[in-house]
């Protein structure tokens, strides 16, 4: 990360400096000794963490966790909303069905109510974490390729492959 005048610059972005307009590839195109002769030094960049979770790092590097049952709270109801997404679109057929009798196309029934055990699946397993670091390997969390998947991620497509 580039700083000047304690202020990250970003690499692809113009800048002005002591009444100079110093263009967009700049910082990429100049030498070391270029930028330090205007005041911009180079630092490592901070350490990530998923915003999602956590506020930061305290001064000792510690991550600070958000309070975790907001988030409990929060993943339970984006749960439910993309369940209730994913679903909404066929719910015509279901009300067709009881409206004048047309079947509901076959396995649209079975693939819904496993979108709904899903659902209730990742709300269970969201509500059974402790802390907001097992909250987010929860959520974060990819099973490696070729492996039964029960990432948080994934939903049953229609029509089933």
């Amino acid at each position: 990360m580039f700083l000047l005048d304690g202020k990250p610059l970003s690499p692809d972005q113009a800048f002005t400096h002591n009444g100079i307009r110093y263009p967009a590839n700049w910082l990429r195109l100049a030498t070391i000794e270029e930028r330090e002769a205007i005041g911009i030094t180079e630092v490592p960049d901070p350490p990530y963490y998923d915003r999602r979770f956590y506020w930061g790092y305290t001064a000792s590097g510690t991550l600070i966790p958000k309070d975790h049952g907001v988030l409990v709270s929060g993943w339970v109801d984006q749960t439910c909303q993309t369940a209730n997404t994913i679903l909404s679109p066929s719910d015509w057929t279901v009300i067709r069905e009881a409206d004048n009798g047309t079947p509901v196309p076959s396995g649209l029934k079975g693939w819904r109510q496993e979108i709904r055990i899903y659902c209730e699946t990742k709300v269970l397993e969201i509500k059974n974490t402790q802390t907001t670091d097992q909250l987010a390997d929860y959520i974060t969390y990819v099973t490696p390729s070729g492996g039964v998947t029960t990432d948080y991620s994934y939903w049953p497509q229609w029509p089933p492959t």
